[in-house]
């Protein structure tokens, strides 16, 4: 049996995200939730709890892009290659406030050779918060051993 035949990019999409869940200290240290991962796009969840204030007593756009960055991460490495942001910008709208969860969906806008480009949208229920662009570069390594893909 062709083993990877057996495996769709959804399940490559879901494994690779798997693999690097187990090893993202940051994300998970925020709190943040994996809620959706397919092959080229990822929804990653968090709550906006009192240390990710600034003084505004708004969220602090660092742990904003930090979200975004990570749901654009999840996205670029769903496709069983190792990637890392090459290029990263985003634009605040509105502001985060304490007790919000920020949805942060990353979908894939172009991927060839080893760059990719991907935009990622952060929002509260149905208000957009801010726009990301992040850019990407493939890197050495799978995540996945051979045989599973």
């Amino acid at each position: 049996m062709n083993v990877k035949a057996a495996l769709s990019p959804d399940d490559i999409a879901r494994a690779c995200a798997e693999a690097m869940w187990a090893e993202d200290d940051a994300s998970k240290g925020l709190g943040m939730e994996l809620v959706e991962i397919g092959p080229g796009f990822a929804t990653l969840a968090m709550m906006v709890r009192p240390d990710m204030v600034n003084g505004q007593r708004i969220a602090h756009g660092g742990f904003i892009f930090t979200l975004a960055d990570s749901a654009f991460a999840f996205a670029c490495n769903s496709h069983n290659e190792r990637v890392v942001a090459a290029q990263g910008q985003i634009t605040f709208i509105k502001p985060g406030k304490l007790g919000d969860r920020l949805i942060a969906k990353a979908r894939e806008i172009t991927r060839v050779g080893r760059s990719g480009i991907y935009d990622v949208r952060v929002t509260v229920g149905e208000v957009v918060i801010a726009e990301f662009r992040g850019h990407s570069r493939v890197i050495p390594g799978k995540w996945l051993p051979a045989q599973d893909q």
